[in-house]
């Protein structure tokens, strides 16, 4: 239904990407989120020979020069095979954008355009073990060397690190600066000084090699920090982007599947003589959810268009994250609910989607930091539009009376 949105090119590159998430193997899915696979590089590769990485990316590194709208179709495809293989996916247009953004030509071509052919593999390090939302307030630390940077600190909940050659790492590089102008972004290969263990037992968003860093005298070249000294933060907001979107497709992705699942189950299952999908409570939920998916769905395509075109797509890519993941859990408790006692079990994958769909709303900023931004970029769009509007206050029949209007 959404397709009139898209133009053709995206259009064909949407069916590309459906191709290619027939094409990956149920078991290789069953065995990550059994621990079985840690790290599922022949995803990325696959993804990589039919040039379906970095979408948005100019072709001259490899991508398509798509813009958002196309990469969350695609993503949203995507998120059809749980939250792993859509964040792996997914962090080739996010540790893309600062190469892309903000790097050299040098760093494009070591890092980006080997990264969409799919020849190495990235990981983005943000969060500490201080702090989660608190991204400003990051201990680890980068003290200028030289031509280089010692680095050392420790970063956890980094997706993808167990299998990454090289990991964008923001580190602290001017502690005594305010918080914004305190850190900077680096590109760190990984050697012998980067240790990489494993992140703990997670409820879900199983086999995306997820671990933890630690850094003890990690030697960085100064070529390789991405953008000016002391600039993390400008790039920080910038790729906040790309982490937000594609967690906004990515848990559509996964929503809509789970629904069909459901949707398709109660034309089958029968209870008291007929089938459940002519019962009330259960079409009436099946009505609600896929209303709420594609209102959920609407709000991505219009940030995707704002973030192509706008200069400050904040308030709704915020929104888009915020809606679609918390829309996400809410159809996916709806298809459970739908399935009874049978979608609780491993026997369909609904219970899966419920694990990966949780940390949806945590990462990239919990859904609190979205509300905080909401309302702060609504706030000044509110101040900036006095007196460009009609003033509608005026309109009630006792505006005129000012003494009532009370405020202190």
């Amino acid at each position: 239904m959404f397709d009139m949105l898209l133009n053709e090119k995206e259009k064909a590159v949407k069916r590309e990407v459906r191709d290619f998430v027939k094409s990956i193997p149920a078991q290789l899915l069953k065995d990550m989120d059994e621990g079985k696979v840690m790290y599922p590089r022949e995803i990325a590769q696959e993804a990589a020979r039919r040039k379906l990485l970095g979408l948005r990316f100019p072709e001259v590194w490899g991508g398509r020069g798509l813009g958002w709208v196309g990469e969350m179709a695609a993503i949203e495809e995507i998120g059809m095979l749980g939250a792993s293989p859509a964040c792996l996916y997914s962090l080739v247009s996010i540790v893309g954008e600062a190469l892309n953004e903000f790097g050299t030509d040098e760093q494009k071509r070591k890092y980006l355009r080997p990264m969409l052919e799919g020849k190495i593999f990235c990981a983005e390090a943000l969060t500490e073990p201080r702090g989660g939302s608190d991204f400003f307030g990051a201990t680890t630390i980068a003290t200028r060397d030289g031509d280089s940077f010692i680095l050392n600190g420790q970063k956890r909940f980094v997706v993808g690190a167990e299998g990454a050659d090289f990991f964008a790492v923001y580190a602290k590089t001017a502690p005594e600066n305010h918080p914004h102008e305190s850190i900077s972004l680096f590109i760190v290969d990984r050697d012998d000084t980067v240790l990489v263990k494993h992140v703990y037992g997670l409820m879900g968003t199983r086999g995306g090699g997820a671990g933890r860093l630690l850094f003890h005298d990690s030697r960085v070249p100064a070529k390789n920090l991405i953008g000016p000294l002391n600039a993390g933060g400008l790039i920080f907001n910038r790729m906040m982007v790309p982490e937000r979107m594609t967690s906004a497709a990515g848990s559509i992705g996964m929503a809509q599947a789970a629904i069909d699942i459901a949707a398709r189950y109660s034309t089958k299952r029968k209870a008291f003589g007929q089938k459940i999908m002519k019962f009330q409570a259960v079409n009436f939920m099946v009505a609600d959810s896929i209303s709420k998916l594609d209102a959920a769905r609407s709000l991505n395509y219009v940030a995707a268009r704002a973030a192509d075109t706008s200069d400050n797509p904040r308030r709704l890519v915020s929104q888009a994250k915020k809606v679609a993941t918390e829309t996400a859990w809410e159809v996916i408790n709806n298809a459970m609910q739908i399935m009874g006692g049978i979608g609780y079990t491993n026997i369909y994958p609904v219970e899966k989607y419920l694990r990966d769909c949780r940390l949806s709303m945590i990462w990239t900023g919990t859904n609190e930091i979205m509300n905080l931004l909401i309302q702060h970029e609504y706030y000044k769009e509110l101040a900036a539009a006095d007196g460009q509007v009609r003033d509608v206050e005026q309109d009630a029949v006792g505006a005129a009376e000012v003494e009532e209007k009370i405020y202190e």
